[in-house]
């Protein structure tokens, strides 16, 4: 019988028939899944971050093959306003870097911040994300960053759902039963945004 490729042995194997065997390469999941156009689903922790200067949200959100997404933990990083700013970014980079320790994280996945009032609150914003990304980089976790449009949309199903219908979402979506804040609700939602949409290069 002539040697057949993946393709070719995929669609064998699904229409029930045949497959030889071989041993001159091994064909992993992924692969396989990738060459049928397939996406093969996200498994391992991911850390959701919806970064803010005084209530930076973040949640630990587990995935796993057969099962609901699982929130692990989840925290909104309070800042009193009176803190300076460089201290108020040091308190990010800390909580930021004690969720990762240890919990086993894959990625680290981050709200873009798209739309501000005036170029300060634009400053602030970006300080607030320069100080959760550097923590998640000095731990070697790769980093990937969604529009809140796109995280809506992958969620909800909306680009212009309100906080609320994000907070309903996701806590149905991990069957939690806390009613979680606002900023912790739009953490775990960037972090099933990534899992949803990530794709295996």
């Amino acid at each position: 019988m002539a040697r057949m490729n993946v393709r070719q042995m995929w669609a064998a194997k699904l229409a029930g028939q045949p497959v030889p065997a071989t041993t001159h390469s091994r064909v992993t999941t992924a692969q396989a899944g990738a060459s049928l156009g397939r996406k093969v689903p996200f498994v391992g922790v991911v850390l959701g971050i919806d970064p803010s200067l005084r209530g930076t949200g973040l949640a630990l959100v587990e995935f796993a093959a057969g099962r609901a997404p699982l929130l692990l933990r989840c925290q909104t990083v309070k800042v009193h306003p009176k803190l300076a700013m460089a201290l108020a970014l040091a308190e990010i980079h800390r909580a930021v870097s004690g969720m990762v320790t240890g919990a086993g994280v894959r990625h680290v996945a981050m709200e873009q911040t798209i739309f501000v009032q005036n170029f300060q609150t634009a400053q602030i914003l970006g300080a607030a994300r320069g100080a959760a990304m550097a923590a998640a980089a000095l731990q070697e976790l790769p980093v990937f960053e969604y529009a809140p449009l796109r995280v809506k949309q992958a969620v909800v199903g909306a680009g212009r759902a309100s906080k609320e219908q994000m907070a309903r979402t996701v806590m149905a979506m991990m069957g939690h039963g806390r009613p979680l804040a606002f900023d912790e609700a739009d953490a775990a939602g960037v972090a099933l945004c990534h899992a949803f949409t990530w794709r295996e290069a």
